[in-house]
């Protein structure tokens, strides 16, 4: 199950535990749990969920590569070898939460990362900025069919240069591997020109692609409200291509989607789409971004993420569409597959299909609704169809007609970061510990008490060291793992 000479820690019990599990499949009835099944605690669930999903990156990554591959389902147009740079930003941002926990050895996961970082360096790249997916053999742009994605990925990229950033703080050692690692990732970082996607100075807004074929032919400015919150924080933070704040002020801040000020069921909304719209919006940023205090003259963004959260749950109780099996156990609208395409689910695309990683990604926001739905999900729904060796499935219909047996990169690995910064804060540590994000972030206006903690005191390796040990020790003991 684990790659040769990448032992585990605890290895024993956590094959014994996968084993357990993959075993109980045939056992399990109409509802997820048998008869017999001993109930874990909160903590031995969440344990559990952050260990199973961290195995599409850990032991599914594309050989070659290191990287994530963008689907588990070989059959896709992307087949075994295409992998997503977004995705496996999320996935070392994952690898860094296993190896604090000790799940996975640390030096193991810094060859990994090393193993990605040694490809990147290699891949094909447009002045720094690298496309959505690459061929994982070759390093190559891969072009989705027919369209005009076959160049550079600002957005995409800026996912992965914060998984990349979290992995130079965490690994801040004085081995040669460790200073190597860093120094690597550094130069991937400083390689990218941000300041190219404003049209060359052109603009005051950054551009999403850029084609070899077709330039500026997509012409999508990232303009708010949506994902791309950290896009916008890392242009402002480049130590070598930066973008002026007017970028952000003028051009993300005057999108359609932002200071929209609506009240959806009832709950007040500062930014975004209609109703909020899927729940993606409030993670992918913030597996590094700490909402928690952090404000500009726009938004409480702690605001923002809780009530769109709020929002989309009480949607799904409210349930307008008379969908079978919504309530308080089961919401949750995101982007991921559906039962005819993968489609963009929120209250106002509401087609009844819920994504697990919608509410489980949510818990720094609802951890209390978001573990009735992990319960629900885990112990009621049938455990064969909607779980499996990398965790729970994309997406499912609510009614248990159809359950998806595919995994998403940019899905699973919000799983595994939210989780753990729900329960330590580890990644917001680690990726606003970054001095170049605290003076971007200040550069911007945003106020957070991370930077005033870190004013004049930059957080140095021995106190990411001891946040680790910290978390190691106040760890709620491990259980012996039940039979499943």
């Amino acid at each position: 199950m684990t790659e040769p000479n990448n032992p585990l820690k605890n290895r024993r019990d956590f094959l014994k535990d996968m084993a357990a599990g993959l075993a109980a499949f045939t056992a399990v009835g109409i509802g997820g749990a048998r008869a017999d099944e001993v109930r874990l605690t909160d903590a031995q669930l969440l344990d559990k969920v952050q260990q199973q999903t961290l195995r599409y990156f850990w032991e599914h990554g594309q050989a070659a590569s290191g990287m994530a591959r963008e689907t588990s389902d070989d059959n896709s147009v992307y087949g075994k070898n295409i992998v997503t740079t977004g995705g496996t930003g999320f996935g070392v941002m994952a690898m860094v939460a296993g190896a604090s926990r000790g799940w996975i050895g640390r030096e193991e996961v810094q060859k990994r990362i090393a193993k990605i970082v040694g490809f990147l360096k290699g891949a094909e790249h447009y002045h720094g900025v690298f496309a959505h997916w690459l061929d994982g053999n070759s390093g190559k742009t891969f072009a989705y069919p027919g369209s005009k994605d076959d160049g550079a990925d600002l957005v995409e990229t800026s996912f992965l240069m914060m998984g990349l950033l979290t992995a130079r703080q965490y690994f801040s050692g004085q081995t040669p591997e460790e200073k190597a690692l860093r120094d690597d990732i550094n130069q991937l970082w400083e390689r990218v020109n941000w300041q190219r996607h404003t049209k060359d100075g052109k603009s005051k807004e950054l551009y999403w692609h850029w084609s070899p074929n077709h330039e500026w032919g997509m012409n999508v400015p990232i303009k708010g409200w949506n994902e791309s919150l950290v896009t916008h924080v890392l242009a402002a933070s480049s130590p070598t291509h930066p973008v002026s704040p007017d970028v952000y002020h003028e051009g993300w801040a005057t999108g359609n989607d932002f200071t929209t000020a609506q009240t959806c069921e009832g709950i007040k909304l500062p930014l975004g789409p209609r109703m909020g719209g899927p729940l993606f919006l409030s993670q992918y940023s913030f597996m590094g971004l700490d909402p928690n205090g952090l404000k500009d003259k726009y938004a409480d963004y702690l605001e923002q993420n809780k009530n769109h959260t709020l929002i989309n749950r009480a949607y799904c109780i409210r349930n307008p569409k008379g969908h079978t099996g919504y309530g308080p156990k089961c919401w949750g609208l995101t982007s991921s597959k559906g039962d005819i395409s993968y489609s963009d689910h929120s209250p106002t695309n509401d087609r009844g299909i819920i994504a697990p990683t919608a509410a489980l990604s949510s818990f720094p926001y609802t951890p209390e609704y978001s573990m009735e739905v992990l319960r629900h999900l885990y112990e009621e729904r049938p455990r064969d169809k909607i779980w499996g060796e990398s965790g729970f499935y994309d997406a499912f219909r609510s009614d248990g007609s159809w359950y998806s047996k595919e995994y998403l990169a940019i899905d699973q690995g919000p799983i595994v970061g939210m989780i753990e910064n729900h329960r330590s804060g580890l990644l917001w540590s680690l990726f606003m510990s970054c001095p170049e994000v605290q003076a971007g972030m200040k550069k911007l206006g945003f106020e957070s008490p991370r930077l005033v903690n870190a004013a004049g005191k930059k957080e140095e390796s021995g106190a990411i060291e001891n946040h680790a040990d910290r978390l190691r020790k106040n760890r709620v003991p491990k259980e012996t793992p039940p039979q499943l």
